[in-house]
């Protein structure tokens, strides 16, 4: 018991693990996922209904987009973006790989009439012909990967943009890493059974990396037959280091927002978003 509870409460060094296909691919976890992004009404897997419908008229009046628009959706999840944008007549594909997710949004466009090519497979190792006007990655996803990960993310987003292409996503701020504090704790079915259909106890871990700037939520879920962890790591930035990781890429930004539905840019702003453009 001793040695199980120091395993729980051990801070691993930043991004020394990567757990992502454990929360995106699991039988029952995905299916709560889906959930999560499928409820209009909250800010957890995808953002609000709302705050949607006024990012993708942002987005679609920034950049022209309609006919002949060739975009790409990194971590499309369900399509909640991508099938407004097939709407304007554009030419999209998603790109995700958790396979339910990939499957509601393939039944979406199929329902909608709508023409969307969804590649169930991780854009990390995203390789095609395809050569796109726009790629945007929604709801901090880049926040989620590891400083390598990131690199190569850059690489494959260089390969696959036109020369006078643009690259929108968003992250979260050193505004909102200050407002976070370490913490731990324990709950008997934790966050309403979301992580088994077993009976289980779930711990919580939540440990905070001043230098990097990372925060790292760790569940650790022990059922009666097994113990399994889950690692969710979230990059915090500043304009400043966001910029000079986009240069190590190849990309400079040109625009700044404080939300991805271009919002005015406020320094108090607990998250941010950049179009970016090849160098």
């Amino acid at each position: 018991m001793y040695n199980n509870l120091v395993n729980i409460n051990h801070k691993p060094k930043v991004f020394e693990f990567y757990t992502a296909s454990t929360l995106w691919n699991d039988e029952y976890t995905s299916e709560q996922m889906l959930k999560y992004h499928l409820n209009e009404d909250v800010d957890m897997s995808s953002r609000n209904k709302k705050f949607i419908n006024t990012s993708v008229d942002w987005i679609t009046s920034k950049f022209n987009i309609g006919t002949g628009t060739k975009i790409c959706d990194f971590g499309c999840g369900p399509g909640l973006y991508t099938t407004k944008f097939a709407k304007t007549g554009a030419s999209v594909t998603g790109l995700d790989f958790s396979k339910r997710s990939i499957n509601y949004a393939r039944e979406t466009a199929a329902k909608k009439n709508l023409v969307i090519d969804y590649q169930l497979q991780n854009y990390l190792d995203y390789s095609s012909d395809k050569k796109f006007d726009l790629i945007t990655m929604i709801m901090c996803d880049f926040c989620a990967l590891s400083p390598v990960q990131r690199q190569g993310l850059l690489n494959v987003f260089n390969q696959h943009l036109l020369h006078d292409g643009a690259l929108l996503f968003d992250v979260y701020s050193e505004a909102a890493f200050s407002q976070r504090e370490e913490s731990s704790g324990y709950e008997h079915q934790q966050l309403n059974s979301f992580w088994s259909p077993n009976d289980y106890y779930g711990f919580f871990n939540s440990f905070k990396y001043n230098d990097e700037k990372v925060m790292l939520d760790k569940y650790t879920i022990i059922e009666k037959s097994r113990i399994f962890e889950v690692y969710n790591w979230l990059q915090y930035f500043s304009i400043k280091v966001l910029k000079n990781e986009l240069q190590k890429g190849g990309f400079s930004i040109s625009e700044t927002y404080s939300d991805i539905a271009g919002s005015k840019y406020n320094s108090d702003s607990l998250e941010f978003a950049v179009i970016a453009r090849k160098m």
